[in-house]
C-alpha cells in the first residue's frame, strides 16, 4: 500500500510545523495549485499536464487541481461533474452561498484529474478587504495598479478559504496536503500557514522572479549570484512587492522544492532558503506500440513539413528538400532566458562555415514562440495556395 509522509502537529513561531508519521494516501486529500491548471501561460502549465496521470493513478479520487476558471479554457479543456468527496462539495458550497463562483470538473488532459477552479471575476468586489488581510499577516502591500498580484490575492484568498473551510470537516487528525507553484499562487500558502490551518504545505520555485529579470537584462546572472543588492534589483524593477509575495512564500512552505540543481543554487541566493529536495521536471512520453507506427508518423509529419516549406519559400526554392535539415526552437517569447539569443549566434556561425565549405546542406529552423500578431503574410498565402494548385 503506498504511504505518504504526513503530519500530526506543534508549534514553530506561532505557526503550524509537520512531524512525520506514514499515512496511507487513500486517507490524505492532496491539492495541487497553480494560475495555469487549464490556463496555458508559460512551460508550469506542460510540467502539470503531463505528471497528472502518474499522479491521478498514485492518488486515484484523493488528487486535485486548484486553478482559476476562464471560460474560454473551460469550454474546451473541462468536463463539469460532482465532486467525489462530499467535503469537497461542502465547503464549495458554502464559499458560493457567499458569493463566490467555484468550478468543479475533469480536466480533459491524459489521467483526467479532478480540477477545482475559481472565478476571480466574481469576487474581485472583496479585493481590498483581502489585500488588508494580506498585508496584517505578511506586512506586504500590493499596488492598485499591478492588476497581475491583485489577481494573485483573489486567487490566494479563495485557495486559502477553500482549504479552511474544507479542514474544519475533519475533527481526527491532519489529512491535507497543498502543493503551489510559482509566486502567483503563493498567496494561498502565506494566508495558510498564518491562519493555522491544518494543512501541509510544499512550495515550488520553476525560476526565482528575480532571476527571470536579471537575466532578461543581459547580466552575467550565475557569475555574479553572490554580489547582487536583492532588495534593490527587485526595487529597482517594480517587482519589489512581488519579489516579497515569492520570498515569504518559499520560508512559510514546510517544503520547498526546485526544478533543478541550478536553480537550487539560484533560490539559495535570491531566496535565501536551500531547498528541502530538488524534483527535475520530465517529460511524460508515451510508448509507441511499434518501431513501424513511430517511423510512419515521423515520415508523415517530415512530409507536412516540407509542403509547408515549399509554399513558405515558393520562387525563392533553390535548395534541395531532400538535403534539408529541420531544427525547432520552443517557448515563452523572452530571447535570452530561452535561450534564442544564443541559438541565433550559433545559427550565424553555421551559416558561415556552410558558405565556406560550399556545403549543398540546407538548414530551416522553426522558432516556436507564442506573440500577438496582426495579420497573415500575404505572400506566404498566395505561395502556399500556388503549391496546392501546382500538387
Amino acid at each position: 500500500m503506498p504511504l505518504a509522509r504526513s503530519l500530526s502537529m506543534t508549534s514553530l513561531n506561532g505557526l503550524p510545523q509537520w512531524e512525520d508519521e506514514d499515512l496511507p494516501v487513500e486517507d490524505l486529500l492532496l491539492f495541487e495549485v497553480s494560475w495555469e491548471v487549464t490556463n496555458k501561460v508559460g512551460g508550469i502549465y506542460t510540467v502539470i499536464q503531463t505528471k497528472a496521470k502518474i499522479t491521478a493513478d498514485e492518488w486515484g479520487e484523493n488528487y486535485f487541481l486548484i486553478g482559476p476558471y476562464f471560460e474560454h479554457n473551460v469550454k474546451t479543456q473541462v468536463e463539469a461533474c460532482e465532486p467525489p468527496n462530499p467535503a469537497i462539495k461542502k465547503a464549495m458550497d458554502t464559499m458560493k452561498s457567499q458569493g463566490c463562483q467555484v468550478f468543479f470538473g475533469r480536466w480533459l488532459i491524459e489521467g483526467s484529474p479532478y480540477v477545482l477552479l475559481f472565478d476571480i471575476g466574481s469576487a474581485a468586489w472583496n479585493l481590498d478587504s483581502w489585500k488588508g488581510e494580506f498585508w496584517n499577516a505578511s506586512n506586504i502591500g500590493i499596488p492598485f495598479h499591478d492588476r497581475e498580484a491583485n489577481d494573485a490575492v483573489i486567487f490566494g484568498s479563495l485557495t486559502a478559504w477553500f482549504l479552511k473551510e474544507l479542514s474544519r470537516q475533519f475533527d481526527d487528525k491532519p489529512n491535507i496536503i497543498a502543493h503551489f507553484h510559482e509566486w502567483q499562487a503563493g498567496v494561498g500558502l502565506i494566508l495558510s500557514r498564518s491562519q493555522k490551518l491544518p494543512v501541509a504545505t510544499i512550495f515550488t520555485t520553476h525560476a526565482t522572479l528575480l532571476g527571470r529579470y536579471l537575466c532578461a537584462a543581459s547580466i552575467d546572472f550565475y557569475n555574479n549570484l553572490d554580489q547582487f543588492d536583492i532588495d534593490k534589483e527587485a526595487g529597482e524593477r517594480q517587482i519589489y512587492h512581488r519579489y516579497c509575495m515569492e520570498r515569504a512564500s518559499v520560508h512559510c512552505a514546510h517544503v520547498f522544492t526546485t526544478v533543478s540543481q541550478i536553480t537550487a543554487i539560484e533560490a539559495e541566493h535570491m531566496l535565501k532558503r536551500n531547498p528541502d529536495v530538488v524534483t527535475p521536471n520530465g517529460l511524460n512520453i508515451k510508448k509507441f506500440s511499434a518501431m513501424h507506427e513511430f517511423q510512419n508518423l515521423h515520415s508523415m509529419n517530415k512530409a507536412r513539413i516540407q509542403e509547408f516549406i515549399r509554399g513558405h519559400f515558393y520562387g525563392h526554392l533553390d535548395f534541395s528538400l531532400e538535403n534539408t535539415l529541420f531544427f525547432f526552437i520552443a517557448g515563452r517569447y523572452e530571447f535570452s532566458n530561452k535561450g534564442a539569443d544564443m541559438f541565433l549566434e550559433a545559427l550565424s556561425r553555421l551559416n558561415f562555415l556552410l558558405r565556406v565549405h560550399k556545403s549543398d546542406v540546407t538548414v530551416v529552423v522553426f522558432f516556436i514562440m507564442p506573440a500577438k500578431t496582426n495579420n497573415f503574410n500575404v505572400e506566404t498565402l498566395k505561395g502556399q495556395a500556388v503549391r496546392k494548385q501546382l500538387w
